[in-house]
């Protein structure tokens, strides 16, 4: 057998096409045919058009936004109208506006960008785009004209922080001017070309009423976790990926008064805080050399330095976590962090294995002692089958019972009330009847809670 012909065999060489043999259906799930765009010839005559006519102008630091939308406006216009493709006016105004998007904002997404309705754009392959609505997925009918189009419009999302994504750094999280969330990835670890996934945040920030008429949590709930926060309890965020952790972190943040130092941490900075006297860090990856990466845990350690009144970490996921225990337990009372986890005892567990991620060979029990010494309050999230997202536990860390940390229930989700016909769950949270030991800490700050808050609730009523 010729080299040529066992390379074939290997399906490394194409054979000629007298020698293939039909084979067997493919096992891998194929994507539906793409969509064919009708005016993607003259889009892309537009578009070299514009830049014909404009050229320079586009990147001139000089002119603003306004300013600059005005004139690619103008111009979209006039090459438009030079253009001989019999087109509706309707199907003349889609095409400009598509043009100006793929000019001045993010390609065929723009449109959802703009959708308040829409909370995440999920980008699986440059043919393939869902959107999630009222916490459920749906394709939506736009494609990018190849892989190329959308590794630019990545490139460009990525460009403007500082991040950068290629085949040796092939993932990267950055975020959008109005600090939505992105994550990219690329080949070659995405083996069926460019994925991103971009988490929108509100233009407008979600306040406690947004949350409470969400169902996200009720109104005690609400007040317990104002006069928690304003008693300089530390609080630790747990849920699962897309439950609302941000959110919840960002309407906490809210209750903070005006008059104190906020340090702020994260991977990507996301949090809309409104108080005047905010410091905002943001990690930093290695560049091409794999030199200058500066840490989540870094900038933890920067933050003492600081002189801060409170500080925000935006999530935990590594060795910071001990250096977030250490700042808690040295006179940096009231922070507050998220962790991924499925239950607040998990997110203790999650927490003691990223303190052994630090590199210290520290003992369970000491590491544990840290947890119950710093750790006051456990808010737990999670989304619902529904898609509704929820906070299903509010639990007081308590303090030690030999090598255990002991945790107790204030509020818990009623799962007993069961499901609307449209499959919504009637439930909310509902006392547990027991009383917070942190009572006694907010009274001596003269913060007041309700004594009716912690009546027991029978489950299911």
């Amino acid at each position: 057998m010729s080299l040529a012909e066992r390379l074939a065999k290997q399906q490394l060489l194409p054979t000629s096409p007298s020698s293939m043999q039909p084979r067997e259906a493919s096992t891998v799930p194929r994507r539906a045919a793409r969509q064919i765009d009708p005016f993607g010839d003259v889009k892309r005559s537009v578009h070299a058009g514009l830049l014909d006519t404009l050229g320079p102008k586009l990147y001139d630091a000089h002119l603003d936004q306004r300013e600059l939308e005005q004139r690619v406006m103008d111009t979209l216009q006039s090459v438009l109208q030079r253009d001989e493709t019999p087109m509706t006016a309707g199907d003349r105004k889609r095409v400009a506006q598509e043009v100006a998007d793929e000019i001045l904002g993010h390609g065929p997404l723009e449109p959802y960008l703009r959708d308040p309705e829409v909370t995440e754009i999920m980008v699986n392959g440059y043919d393939q785009v869902y959107v999630e609505r009222s916490g459920r997925l749906n394709p939506v009918p736009v494609v990018f004209a190849d892989e190329s189009h959308l590794r630019r419009t990545i490139d460009k999302i990525v460009a403007r922080v500082g991040r950068r994504v290629d085949e040796a750094s092939p993932m990267v999280d950055a975020r959008l001017p109005d600090g939505s969330r992105v994550n990219a990835v690329v080949p070659p670890i995405a083996l069926d070309g460019s994925l991103l996934t971009i988490r929108k945040f509100a233009a407008d920030p979600f306040t406690v009423d947004d949350l409470i008429a969400f169902g996200t949590m009720t109104g005690p709930v609400a007040d317990l976790l104002r006069a928690c926060v304003r008693g300089r309890l530390n609080v630790l965020i747990g849920g699962g990926t897309g439950s609302g952790k941000t959110t919840s972190l960002n309407v906490l943040s809210s209750f903070v008064p005006d008059d104190e130092r906020i340090v702020t941490v994260e991977d990507a900075a996301e949090l809309q805080l409104r108080q005047e006297h905010v410091l905002r860090l943001e990690s930093r990856p290695s560049n091409v050399e794999g030199r200058g990466q500066i840490a989540i845990r870094d900038l933890v350690r920067n933050t003492l330095r600081m002189r801060p009144d409170r500080i925000i970490v935006g999530e935990v996921r590594d060795g910071a976590a001990l250096d977030m225990l250490q700042a808690m337990n040295t006179g940096h009372d009231g922070s507050i962090t998220t962790v991924h986890s499925n239950s607040p005892r998990d997110s203790l567990s999650r927490l003691e294995t990223m303190v052994l991620m630090a590199g210290l060979e520290l003992p369970q029990r000491a590491i544990r002692e840290q947890m119950a010494s710093a750790i006051d309050l456990i808010i737990h999230q999670s989304r619902l089958k529904d898609g509704t997202r929820r906070i299903t536990h509010i639990t007081e860390v308590a303090g030690m019972e030999g090598e255990i940390v002991t945790l107790q229930d204030l509020f818990l989700f009623d799962f007993h009330a069961g499901v609307d016909e449209s499959g919504k769950y009637r439930g909310s949270l509902r006392t547990t009847g027991l009383r917070p030991r942190f009572l006694e800490r907010l009274q001596d700050q003269g913060i007041g809670i309700p004594p009716g808050l912690f009546a027991f609730e029978e489950p299911g009523r």
